[in-house]
């Protein structure tokens, strides 16, 4: 395995970033840290790259004890949000920054930042100030210059985080895809989840110190172990005993199976091909004393779908978990 984090505790004075983490990233893979602001997720990547010292626990990096390692034996790559590029330096010598300081040869300098500028797409503004260049195309001079030591390890802070929606959108396409060439061990922080289901192969979920949960894009979605989780990853809504996600209702005009809920459509939003309804259920004849009433569900369906139900504002519907829905139990209000 590439990292393995073991019993990593870590506080602030009073504040606890991290309790009692125990983690493991296979070598190859694309892994995102992914969670709420404040919840650790920068803590713990500040601590595999050495940037911060754990108050306990272990860190090993490719089969070396790292836990008390500086962080230039560590053999990691750090990209920030912010680039951190020399102002004053053209991108062909930022890219070489980190092997002119290891007095690497100049020949192999000039060539190993050749292939990096070709592979990150900049080799037409090898002689441009960083200033010259886009946002997106700092980032990629930022990680062409972390990946020219060769690392064991690549670890980007919300790489992305400063960028517009488009351009994000794009670079985590092309992170992807510079991913999949070099093949090098990398972990990422997002508190973006769109970002951490198209990119990474295994997401760590991070919440208030603590590993909620470690798996696939489509294990988190379809198989979250708890409440948190499913709500991070995505919209939730409650359909009587249960919440779900609002496209994993399956919607009725007439009495159909038992146990369905049955309410009154009281908004109907077209948007884009999608069309998202507002249910309100009917009140339970056992509910009272509380005077609020049933929640309202919401519920989504493509626009064909809810064309064919001839729905329309005061439909009456009966509602009933899809096949093969993931759900977790409604928590009580008390």
């Amino acid at each position: 395995m590439s990292i393995e984090v073991s019993g990593v505790n870590k506080k602030y004075g009073d504040f606890v970033a991290l309790e009692n983490i125990d983690l493991t990233l296979p070598t190859g893979q694309l892994t995102a840290l992914l969670g709420p602001s404040g919840g650790g997720k920068t803590t713990l990547l500040r601590i595999i790259a050495g940037l911060e010292e754990a108050d306990s626990g272990r860190v090993v990096i490719e089969g070396t004890d790292a836990t008390r390692l500086p962080v230039q034996k560590r053999n990691v790559g750090f990209v920030f949000q912010h680039y951190a590029a020399f102002k004053h330096m053209s991108v062909a010598r930022n890219v070489a920054f980190g092997l002119e300081i290891r007095k690497t040869p100049k020949a192999e300098v000039r060539r190993r930042v050749g292939e990096l500028l070709e592979l990150v797409h900049l080799s037409q503004f090898a002689d441009r100030l960083p200033s010259q260049l886009s946002g997106g195309q700092r980032q990629r001079m930022a990680l062409a210059r972390a990946l020219a030591v060769e690392p064991s390890v690549l670890l980007l802070d919300e790489p992305f985080g400063a960028l517009d929606a488009k351009v994000r959108k794009e670079l985590r396409d092309w992170l992807r895809r510079l991913h999949d060439e070099v093949h090098v061990t990398t972990v990422f922080v997002t508190h973006d989840q769109e970002e951490a289901m198209e990119v990474a192969d295994e997401i760590v979920v991070v919440n208030q110190g603590r590993v909620e949960q470690v798996g696939t894009p489509d294990q988190l979605y379809d198989e979250p172990a708890n409440d948190f989780v499913m709500g991070f990853l995505g919209e939730v809504t409650r359909l009587g005993p249960v919440r779900l996600r609002p496209h994993d209702i399956e919607v009725a005009v007439t009495p159909g199976s038992a146990g369905a809920l049955e309410g009154t459509v009281t908004r109907l939003l077209r948007v884009g091909f999608e069309v998202r309804l507002t249910v309100q259920p009917d009140a339970s004849p056992t509910a009272g004393g509380n005077g609020g009433g049933p929640e309202p569900v919401s519920v989504v369906l493509s626009r064909a779908h809810a064309r064919s139900l001839d729905l329309e504002l005061g439909s009456r519907v009966w509602l009933t978990p899809a096949v093969g829905a993931a759900t977790v139990p409604a928590m009580v209000a008390v």
